[in-house]
């Protein structure tokens, strides 16, 4: 080979070392070329449960409001459905006698000024005669005067018997008053030989001792009526807790088969029994108090106002769950549930205290909010 040839043949070969060098340098330093997805990106996890009215009905997911307090505050008592004073009355006969006719029996239902039984009696006889024997002297003495009167415009009568007769109408007017009171207070029947037994209020005839035929003495107990309507609950509170409740605060009663009421407190006696070293706080029930009946016994849970208690939020703990890391409260929304995160602090009674993330009275999901849980997780896995 010649050198001019030689020369070429180094020269081309310098150029295919030097393109390939730059295409080299090239891939390195250019913008690497877009990768095709090969997966779909996951969609991002929601804190919404979508779910209707009726959905909540079925489901059986119970809706309230977070109560404003403090777990401080709560005091946990035994407490007794009693009626109230005026709502029931014993039933007796104001007379002695034999009871003849039995008008009502247990469970029937009374009315006030309603006559449930007759006793015959002779001293219903007798005060009926008084009554009789007094309407009459009212009547002659009525009569006199009168006659005295005319006696007296003809001249003919002095005045004194004029006004002897009107003294004696007046004595027979309230001796005639006397009498009628006391055939009202025997309650004597217009027989004019039984005194009636009467009911005093409206309500059902809870007990019923008397027997048809049986003579029974004055005072004694024949019948009992309650008005099944009117009621209050008593409680039993620790005697170092009692200062701490006042009129008006708000009662939470729970029966023995589960059912919830609320009830107010109406007074508090301040006397501690030297006995079981209680005092005892009167509860007025609200709505719904046809679920409770006088001797059942209840579980109160009083949410005392008392005794410098802050403010606070407290829901029931079934309110509560866990997601992941964060504890959330299903806040109720048009369109069903929004977990919202929440603190929580302690917990007492099974409620829990609400530090951050829910303000009083806002609507969340307070009984088997488990399942909008489930929902949710089924949603995100989804």
């Amino acid at each position: 080979m010649t050198p001019d040839r030689k020369l070429f043949a180094g020269a081309a070969l310098g150029l295919v070392l030097a393109a390939l060098a730059g295409f080299g340098i090239a891939r390195l330093t250019g913008p690497s070329a877009p990768v095709a997805e090969t997966a779909a990106e996951a969609p991002a996890a929601t804190d919404i449960v979508m779910i209707s009215a009726e959905g909540i009905k079925t489901s059986d997911i119970g809706v309230g409001p977070a109560a404003a307090g403090n777990l401080s505050g709560i005091i946990l008592a035994s407490a007794t459905v009693e009626a109230t004073p005026d709502a029931q009355a014993v039933l007796t006969a104001r007379a002695p006698g034999t009871i003849t006719r039995i008008f009502k029996r247990i469970g029937d239902t009374v009315g006030a000024g309603e006559t449930i039984a007759l006793v015959e009696s002779r001293d219903a006889s007798a005060i009926a005669a008084d009554r009789g024997a007094a309407s009459a002297r009212v009547t002659l003495a009525a009569r006199q005067l009168v006659r005295e009167r005319s006696l007296l415009a003809q001249g003919v009568s002095p005045r004194a018997d004029y006004e002897t007769a009107e003294a004696n109408l007046a004595v027979a007017q309230a001796e005639a008053r006397r009498a009628s009171a006391a055939a009202s207070a025997a309650r004597v029947a217009g027989d004019g030989r039984s005194v009636a037994v009467v009911s005093s209020i409206s309500g059902r005839i809870t007990a019923a001792p008397a027997s048809l035929g049986a003579f029974v003495q004055a005072e004694t107990e024949l019948f009992r009526v309650a008005d099944p309507r009117r009621l209050q609950i008593e409680a039993s509170v620790p005697a170092g807790d009692a200062a701490r409740v006042r009129p008006g605060d708000r009662v939470e009663l729970t029966t023995n088969d589960g059912q919830k009421l609320e009830g107010r407190v109406r007074s508090a006696t301040g006397v501690v029994d030297p006995e079981t070293r209680q005092a005892t706080v009167v509860v007025t029930p609200g709505s719904g108090g046809g679920m409770i009946a006088p001797g059942q016994l209840v579980q109160a849970r009083i949410f005392a106002s008392g005794g410098g208690v802050t403010g606070g939020v407290m829901v029931p703990q079934d309110a509560v769950q866990t997601i992941g890391d964060r504890n959330v409260v299903f806040v109720r929304t048009r369109a069903g549930f929004k977990a919202q995160t929440v603190e929580i602090g302690s917990r007492s009674g099974g409620l829990v205290a609400v530090t951050s993330g829910l303000p009083a009275g806002t609507m969340i999901a307070t009984g088997n909010a488990f399942l909008l849980k489930a929902e949710l997780g089924k949603e995100s896995a989804e």
